[in-house]
């Protein structure tokens, strides 16, 4: 797919809808080449800094988090319709297990300004560098949001990643 610099707010009430259903693809690379993709539902975009941010959660506990720790990058991809069935299984399946672009036949191209993947069907990416990360803090939680969302463990990594680049397919 062809893609064009646009600005990082760029239809961003359809990514932030998209975000909650069926949820955004987060894709990274190892420093080695590897790949790996998930599925995201926590995240917002904002401007932090003088910069576009784009602020994702992600737990130390999936295959993705080595991946972004390892580079300091990650590629945010906007799934177009007929992508859903694979956000899902990329939302319910670990790279640990399967390389979820091979064994379903999903294109990616290297990203213009990071060192991660793009993916080819989606027709909205964001290109981000990690500038900062936060840890979650369990005690700032309220009760109900611990308990709801991570019953004592497993808490999200928060990462900034500066938006060095947008790009959707003109049509979008």
């Amino acid at each position: 797919m062809q893609r064009e610099r646009v600005p990082y707010d760029h239809k961003l009430n359809k990514t932030l809808e998209l975000l909650q259903k069926p949820g955004l693809l987060l894709a990274a690379s190892k420093k080695s080449g590897e790949s790996n993709v998930m599925t995201i539902g926590w995240a917002t975009v904002g401007f932090i800094w003088g910069k576009p941010i784009f602020m994702a959660l992600v737990r130390p506990s999936r295959y993705t988090f080595e991946f972004i720790e390892d580079s300091q990058c990650f590629t945010v991809n906007v799934p177009a319709d007929d992508l859903r069935r694979w956000v899902g299984i990329c939302g319910s399946r670990s790279g640990r297990e399967i390389d979820k672009f091979g064994e379903y036949n999903i294109a990616t191209t290297p990203a213009q300004t990071v060192a991660a993947p793009t993916i080819d069907a989606c027709p909205m990416v964001y290109e981000c560098q990690v500038v900062h990360y936060n840890d979650l803090i369990p005690a700032n939680l309220t009760p109900e949001i611990d308990a709801s969302a991570y019953g004592g463990t497993d808490y999200h990594r928060l990462y900034f990643g500066h938006i060095l680049g947008a790009f959707a397919d003109p049509s979008y």
